[in-house]
């Protein structure tokens, strides 16, 4: 599936930890690891006319009441230089959208709607 976007937030992964006091000398506290929390990837872009595969699987997804399985896809985000050369590639596992939203309307501003796709996913890594 490919969606280009003008920006691209919440590639980022934050290490949850618990502090466990040592027991008997209070000098030491302990850091220790919990499961890595996930943010949602949030993917804008000004809206458009056509009928994106990205789109059609936002429909399928939040407007049939959950009438079907979710169907999670692996995503990769590339960053393009001018020449249109990735720079940086991320792997995103088990993507799927939990919020689509249109910018608002204003015939008085020569601005772009702006349609934002926020997903879930289970794991995010940079690949290049």
């Amino acid at each position: 599936m490919v969606f280009a976007c003008q920006e691209v937030s919440g590639l980022e992964t934050d290490p949850d930890v618990e502090t466990v006091s040592e027991g008997g000398d209070n000098r030491f506290v302990h850091q220790l690891p919990k499961p890595v929390k996930q943010a949602n990837l949030k993917l804008k872009r000004g809206l458009t006319t056509s009928d994106a595969k990205i789109v059609a699987w936002c429909k399928s997804t939040l407007e049939n009441d959950f009438a079907a399985p979710i169907k999670p896809r692996d995503i990769t985000l590339s960053l393009l230089d001018g020449e249109g050369d990735p720079v940086a590639r991320w792997q995103v596992s088990n993507a799927y959208p939990v919020k689509w939203t249109v910018g608002g309307f204003d015939a008085m501003k020569n601005e772009l709607v702006i349609e934002m796709i926020e997903l879930a996913h289970a794991h995010v890594r940079r690949v290049l």
